[in-house]
């Protein structure tokens, strides 16, 4: 079979820099798949073992359609993935290995029958030594059980928050090298880990671990060379020490280095990037080579003030992110990463939380390419079971080691929305602190309550204290947000809080003008027009309380939740800013370009609400260009009342004409005009015929 060398996605998008000494090459065709539930009786399940095999290609999923459309009924369970692969003879005197990039969930691992090794995480990657296991020269059959039940012991423990799609769903990689090696197995980290401390803008501490592995059988001496290069490819620093190699075990050795004026990584408005090549010579014959980022920057939270990247406050315009698209599941090429991160960027976003779980590699390097700063975290959700703090503390481990040299990186997500036993889910918060602080010093930590008071038992056992606020949805008001935040500034000033999730529902599908400010989330209209006036009313709040010291809008798409069933639509999160199939970009999204983007804009809203329920009704225009002028059906509107921020502009009490209306906006700025048209119907003045009733019990979580 026939396969293609691939640089690593990192080199794909920065540099064009093959690496050297190693091949990696991608593995994702000719695997055959076969689906469960299997039948028990072991001699039935032999006999048709060798039956209904299907063709697939790496990324894969068996919950693309069933997950995704039928409220609760897909499958969880066992399915298998093989693949007949040659092993060349020339390759005898490398070392071999197999890296997963995603399994959902439990993975199971055999080459010709014999067991190779066990993972357990749906979302981090993993990576075996397979040379003792091949034999070369011959077919080698590779073998992959995959199951995706929930399990007390493994997180996420449940499919409530969102379902965890079966399947290889990222890519495989088949990595070969010589006999020394920049190690491959540590939890499938690239065995490089640079780290970096900032004094002044300017100088800046490099540091670059390197762990080492070899299989010869005596000491080896060789080279270690690390080489920094700028972005336009000049050499700036390099040093070259020798090293002694024992065959036992794992060795790890340290260069440094001063840059002095360094070239800072500020984000989205310059995210410079430097590059790091680490190599293992003998003499001059290249051994092993790894390339990674270097982004310079420093970034410091401070209570009461804000984030701040290289000693300036970053704005900080956050966007929750789910990975899954509709009809395609979490089984993503790089394409899909790309629309996703090209309506992030259009939308103005700076801060993206990567939720609930670890993200594709690629995503994150293209964070650090684009400037978005990322909040990273493993998926400890929505229930505690007291069985899963190994794996918790596993999959944290796996998270930073994989993602240690991502500039984008800022902080580490401990958990999301788990509460009883109280002291059992506060001591492993603790206990994954401890670790995360163990393994990287230089980043934040952040764990999640669903509760809005501090005090909450689990609270206050990382770096970072974040809340998820559903005001107006799952409880209270929409404007009982700024009670709440000001509430915490007066009792908690030198506290760090960040306001991790808020919104509501949003169906393009469902309009309505007779909305209030609460809503009975379980009932199955969701109308757009409710969620555009949350997120006006609560982006105005968040922008004037700066002790709120980051906000994420939850959700930037909607995304499945196989065990939901309200919205008018089976198993969907409806709060995303964007459809499911990425279509659609809701009022709301076009609220936040306005406020957050440099881009013009100008929209004028609710142009689904084609068919008007009043003839009296408002006007609400987004502009970042200055106040515009609006007319109906030709006449020129009196001027406009300001809304919750200095892009909102609305027009109050215009009387519409029985038929077809005409809104148009204009602006001209600097020469330049700029307009929005929409049509809206009026037949007949209609009445409102549901009642809305406010929660008053308070939102945790599901």
């Amino acid at each position: 079979m026939k396969l293609g060398i691939i640089l690593l996605s990192f080199v794909i998008t920065q540099f064009g820099f093959s690496q050297t000494g190693r091949k990696v090459e991608a593995f994702n065709d000719g695997w055959q798949f076969k689906k469960g539930p299997f039948p028990e009786n072991e001699l039935i399940f032999m006999q048709d073992w060798d039956k209904k095999w299907t063709e697939v290609t790496i990324p894969h999923t068996w919950n693309a359609k069933d997950m995704q459309v039928d409220y609760g009924n897909f499958y969880e369970g066992d399915a298998y993935y093989k693949k007949t692969f040659l092993v060349e003879e020339s390759l005898k005197d490398q070392r071999l290995f197999l890296k997963f990039e995603g399994v959902g969930q439990v993975a199971d691992f055999y080459i010709n029958g014999v067991f190779v090794g066990n993972h357990k995480g749906g979302y981090s990657a993993f990576s075996f030594e397979i040379t003792k296991a091949v034999n070369f020269g011959k077919e080698n059959e590779f073998l992959l059980k995959v199951n995706n039940e929930a399990r007390k012991d493994v997180i996420p423990v449940n499919h409530n928050l969102f379902g965890v799609y079966g399947g290889i769903h990222r890519s495989v990689w088949l990595i070969s090298t010589n006999q020394v090696n920049i190690d491959v197995t540590d939890y499938a980290s690239n065995g490089v880990y640079i780290s970096q401390e900032l004094i002044d803008n300017k100088k800046v501490n490099v540091s670059v671990n390197v762990k080492l592995s070899s299989k010869l059988k005596d000491i080896q001496q060789i080279n270690l060379e690390c080489k920094i290069y700028n972005q336009e490819g000049k050499l700036v620093a390099q040093k070259s020490n020798p090293v002694s190699v024992r065959p036992q075990g794992v060795h790890e050795f340290t260069t440094s280095f001063i840059l002095n004026k360094p070239h800072l990584w500020q984000g989205r408005k310059d995210p410079y990037l430097y590059k790091v090549v680490t190599t293992l010579k003998d003499g001059n014959n290249i051994l092993d080579e790894i390339i990674q980022p270097l982004g310079v920057r420093k970034v410091e939270v401070l209570a009461d003030k804000g984030v701040f990247l290289n000693g300036e406050k970053y704005p900080m315009y956050g966007v929750c992110r789910h990975q899954d698209w509709w009809g395609i599941g979490n089984a993503l090429e790089q394409e899909h990463h790309d629309t996703d991160l090209d309506m992030i960027m259009e939308m103005g976003v700076t801060t993206v939380r990567l939720a609930h779980y670890q993200q594709s590699d690629y995503f994150y390097s293209k964070c650090d390419s684009l400037g978005l700063l990322v909040w990273a975290e493993v998926p400890f959700v929505n229930r505690v079971t007291g069985e899963e703090g190994a794996n918790a503390k596993l999959q944290l481990k796996e998270l930073i080691r994989q993602n240690y040299n991502h500039p984008s990186i800022y902080v580490w997500g401990l958990h999301n929305e788990v509460y009883k036993p109280h002291d059992y889910t506060a001591q492993l918060t603790k206990e994954m602190h401890d670790l995360a602080k163990g393994e990287d010093p230089g980043r934040y930590t952040v764990a999640v309550n669903g509760y809005g008071h501090m005090e909450h038992p689990v609270n206050l056992n990382a770096d970072i204290q974040g809340m998820n606020r559903y005001y107006g949805w799952y409880e209270g008001k929409i404007g009982d947000l700024e009670t709440w935040a000001k509430g915490l500034k007066a009792d908690y000033p030198e506290y760090k809080i960040m306001l991790t999730e808020y919104g509501a529902g949003g169906n393009p599908n469902h309009q309505t003008e007779f909305i209030e400010n609460t809503w009975e989330y379980w009932k199955p209209f969701y109308p757009e027009t409710y969620q555009t006036k949350t997120h006006e009313i609560q982006w105005g709040i968040i922008k004037n309380n700066p002790n709120i010291l980051s906000s994420y809008l939850w959700n930037m798409f909607d995304f499945c939740v196989p065990k939901w069933n309200n919205g008018g639509i089976e198993a969907r999160n409806h709060k995303g800013l964007v459809t499911f199939d990425r279509t659609i970009k809701k009022d709301a999204f076009y609220w936040y370009k306005a406020n957050w983007s440099q881009e013009p804009i100008l929209y004028i809203t609710e142009r689904r609400m084609v068919d008007r329920e009043k003839q009296q009704t408002n006007i609400k225009v987004y502009s970042n260009l200055g106040e515009p002028r609006v007319f109906l059906n030709g006449i020129e509107l009196e001027r406009p009342k300001m809304g919750t921020t200095e892009v909102h502009y609305i027009f109050e009490n215009v009387n519409l004409v029985q038929g077809e209306n005409s809104v148009k906006a204009v602006v001209v700025k600097e020469g330049k005009a700029f307009e929005d048209i929409i049509k809206w119907n009026f037949r007949s003045e209609k009445t409102k015929d549901f009642k809305m009733k406010e929660s008053t019990k308070v939102h945790a979580g599901f």
